[in-house]
């Protein structure tokens, strides 16, 4: 090749690599300017049909939380077509399985017929409506089997498994800041259940005013898979209760990490001993009308149970009791989570001459009587537990009581905390104690004995108060 071609030919390489290079680099730009362009659209710039298509594939779920997302997605969300398909999925009747119509064929029919003559949200209020209603269904017929011994439901763990049942309590500062805290852990009972929250930030107690309880229930049961945070929830007002004047309330115990108050019916407040802080809250819940007040309250408004009456004959004035087989007592003491005492007493009478200052007592257990006398099995305290402690508050204590008549329907429930003081026993040697409950319906009061040689508790005796209002209330008589 002569030189001047050679020439030639460098020059068109030359060139030829930076045309390429030139190429390569508007490529390069251009796919810049295409990603930076797609990055720049943005969901709110898509037209309403494209997103509601989009949203039709999302299930419910996720539907109710994009609608928190804005405004304009809350309205698309809302989307009547959306939700009568869903509906439709979910709830066919039966006669439409058996026929295999197809989800699509019935939204259809249903959206002509329904869909565009309704307000927006319509159908997602429908849709969660009976869905609310399944819940409840499903959790009466898990609540349909009671134990024989107390009458109380015998499948409540299935029952909690089956609802996704939790508790949140919403904790209002005087300013009227909300702090929303779902339950950290939870222990079932036999008559009761017994519910913990602690967390690292806590509110300070000197700026609360109140407390709520509320049963949470997830709304989708279908798609509840344990204890989902992010789970839309419905709330169910259990109680209120006022922690503006905590620390002049009853403090039942202590340790060397926190002192515990008791706020009835109970609720456990443990605040720290080095700067007051929160530490836990406990609530104790009784078995009889739990899941009804978990479930169908309010937000706003507590539910409350229907009034059960027994009507019976006269008795003669001079020795009043009421029913052929008399009442039955069941009691329960225990921690957090270990029993030490379970115990059940049959055939007890009400008689005018144990009437006083408008109550009824019952005599369970007679100190002069050594073989009534009943041991509490184990260490006995209240076990607590946070995030970073755990500890035993020994002079505490959780009573559960259900008072049954002679038809083993609960006339009186309790399940509270009580505090063990020291006491004096006439005739009693050994070093003595005594705890108390009291309400407007009933009471005990109970006197235990410390024996050294077995190293337990024995409660030497146990009486039981009930109102006179109550029993007439019940009993449909003066």
């Amino acid at each position: 090749m002569e030189e001047s071609e050679l020439e030639i030919f460098r020059s068109k390489f030359v060139r030829g690599s930076s045309v390429t290079k030139q190429h390569a680099w508007r490529n390069q730009h251009s796919e810049k300017r295409c990603s930076s362009s797609i990055s720049s659209i943005s969901l709110d710039r898509m037209p309403s049909e494209i997103l509601v298509k989009i949203l039709s594939y999302l299930d419910a779920v996720t539907l109710v939380c994009i609608g928190c997302v804005s405004r304009r997605f809350y309205h698309l969300a809302d989307d009547n077509l959306i939700w009568v398909r869903k509906y439709a999925a979910a709830f066919r009747s039966k006669r439409s399985r058996w026929k295999a119509t197809s989800v699509e064929e019935t939204a259809t029919s249903l959206s002509l017929l329904s869909v565009w003559d309704k307000e927006d949200g319509y159908w997602k209020k429908e849709y969660i409506t009976k869905q609310i209603s399944s819940v409840k269904a499903a959790l009466t017929n898990s609540l349909s089997p009671v134990k024989r011994r107390t009458s109380l439901p015998s499948k409540t763990k299935e029952s909690l498994r089956i609802s996704g049942l939790g508790w949140t309590i919403i904790l209002r500062e005087a300013s009227g800041k909300e702090h929303i805290m779902q339950h950290s852990n939870l222990s079932v009972n036999d008559n009761s259940v017994t519910v913990f929250w602690h967390d690292k930030n806590w509110p300070h107690v000197d700026t609360l005013s109140t407390l709520d309880l509320y049963g949470a229930t997830p709304i989708f049961m279908e798609q509840y898979k344990g204890p989902n945070t992010s789970c839309p929830r419905w709330l169910s007002l259990i109680e209120k209760y006022d922690l503006s004047n905590l620390r002049k309330s009853a403090m039942i115990g202590c340790d060397r990490h926190v002192r515990v108050f008791c706020v009835n019916p109970g609720l456990l407040v443990g605040l720290w001993q080095e700067n007051g802080g929160l530490a836990f809250v406990m609530a104790n819940i009784h078995s009889h009308g739990l899941f009804e007040r978990s479930i169908m309250g309010s937000d706003t408004i507590p539910y409350t149970l229907p009034p059960d009456t027994t009507f019976v004959d006269n008795y003669p004035d001079s020795m009043t009791f009421y029913g052929d087989k008399g009442f039955q007592l069941h009691i329960d003491i225990h921690g957090s989570k270990t029993y030490f005492l379970c115990s059940t007493f049959h055939n007890l009478f009400c008689r005018r001459a144990g009437i006083n200052n408008g109550y009824v007592k019952f005599l369970m257990i007679n100190l002069k009587n050594n073989r009534e006398h009943l041991p509490l099995v184990g260490k006995v305290g209240l076990e607590w537990r946070t995030d970073c402690l755990n500890g035993r508050i020994e002079s505490c204590i959780v009573v559960d009581m259900t008072l049954l008549d002679e038809d083993k329907k609960p006339i009186w429930y309790v399940s509270s905390p009580v505090c063990l003081r020291s006491a004096c026993l006439p005739d009693f040697p050994q070093p003595a104690y005594s705890f108390e409950y009291m309400d407007s319906v009933g009471g005990v009061c109970a006197d235990l004995g410390w024996f050294e040689n077995t190293d337990e508790y024995f409660i030497v005796r146990l009486d039981i108060y009930l109102s006179v209002a109550k029993l007439q209330q019940w009993f449909g008589r003066q």
